[in-house]
């Protein structure tokens, strides 16, 4: 006994590398990407003063001069040029013309020859009180503004969740257009998966090695080279293209690529080892002697393979079209190189946000929606890959 915490902690040792690699590239990164979603300081650090003063303020009342005199000492004392930026556009995109506003104003404030008595004779907005309001709005440290607008949602004055203007609402459409593909991806996945996984069970020996791998064989390359390829097949002068006018098939070129239809080609082709490999590994658990069994009761082919065959190994397709799926919602480059400006996936829009305009509140919200979703798909796959109460 006396040897037992001895071992325990050489065990613990021993998996000190895998918990620290797990935190440092999973739980960190998972918890920065949430923090940033609900994380808002980019007004409260550099406006302490005016934090204190417009706690008091009924927000319906036009500002005070304790608030423009606290608000024109916080803007003095600024002295970081990126946290101002960060500032006016957070500003800005809860009320429009902060930009103007806040340029005009700081450039009044460093004026020391004539410096301004107060907010208001520098320009008239200040006496506004929408724009107070965007600044106490602002001022709280934790925020569900990036969330709701990962959604198409926001707050009005009252502070009552609303749908936002139809000329801000794209993030839903973009969500529902990935869902979408997504759909039409593993539906393209299990009409091909499937017939493979059949022939590759009934199959043995040298045969059924070389369809599975046929089948492995495109995760051996890597996903940037496949879809270059795809590219590469898809255009107008491509191989595709050509052999179809070589067979008399078109008078011209097909458009495969930009578009809906070469992505979903594209993307079918490096998930399709995902569908077939649960297929096959549900298709070869079922006997053999149960076709046979039910042709020589006189079932048609077709309705053996509807009554006996596809009930026993809709475990299998469900698992695949779960981990197809929970792949394809997630795709950055095959959507970037193959299709159009309306075939982009929600992975573009975060990649936007978080490299194009430095956005990273709302590319960590988007990563929270897309994460959620993810989650909820993979218990279910992990439901279905359970094994059934009462087997071994």
């Amino acid at each position: 006994m006396s040897g037992s915490p001895t071992r325990t902690g050489r065990s613990l040792l021993l998996l000190a590398p895998l918990f620290a690699f797990l935190v440092a590239f999973f739980v960190w990164p998972l918890f920065s990407m949430v923090s940033q979603s609900v994380s808002d300081t980019a007004v409260l650090r550099l406006l302490p003063h005016s934090a204190d003063v417009l706690a008091a303020w009924d927000r319906l009342s036009p500002p005070s001069p304790a608030m423009q005199a606290a608000l024109m000492e916080d803007l003095r004392a600024v002295d970081d040029a990126q946290a101002l930026g960060d500032m006016v556009r957070r500003l800005n995109s809860a009320q429009s013309g902060f930009r103007t506003l806040m340029s005009k104003t700081t450039t009044a404030l460093a004026d020391t020859d004539d410096p301004p008595a107060d907010l208001v004779s520098i320009d008239k907005r200040w006496q506004k009180p929408e724009f107070w309001l965007a600044i106490a709005n602002a001022l709280s440290p934790l925020t569900d503004r990036n969330l709701l607008a990962a959604v198409d949602l926001g707050r009005d004055a009252q502070g009552a969740i609303e749908h936002l203007p139809p000329d801000e609402s794209v993030n839903r459409v973009i969500l529902v257009r990935t869902f979408w593909i997504s759909a039409l991806v593993t539906l393209a996945c299990i009409c091909i998966g499937y017939p493979y996984a059949m022939i590759a069970a009934s199959l043995g020996g040298w045969k059924r090695d070389l369809m599975l791998a046929a089948v492995l064989l495109p995760l051996w390359t890597s996903l940037l080279v496949r879809t270059a390829a795809w590219f590469i097949l898809l255009q107008e002068q491509g191989l595709i293209n050509d052999l179809l006018q070589w067979l008399r098939l078109t008078d011209g070129p097909v458009p495969l690529i930009f578009n809906r239809t070469g992505v979903i080609i594209a993307m079918t082709h490096v998930l399709l080892p995902f569908m077939v490999l649960p297929i096959y590994s549900t298709l070869i658990t079922i006997p053999g002697n149960l076709m046979p069994a039910a042709a020589s009761l006189g079932a048609h082919p077709f309705r053996a393979f509807l009554r006996v065959l596809l009930p026993l190994s809709l475990r299998g397709v469900a698992s695949g079209s779960l981990l197809v799926f929970i792949s394809a919602i997630g795709y950055y480059i095959t959507p970037a190189l193959i299709g159009g400006p309306g075939d982009q996936m929600i992975s573009s829009i975060i990649a936007f946000y978080a490299i194009g305009s430095a956005n990273w509140g709302m590319a960590g919200a988007l990563g929270v929606v897309l994460l959620v979703a993810t989650l909820l798909l993979y218990s279910v796959y992990a439901r279905l890959s359970a094994e059934e109460p009462g087997r071994s």
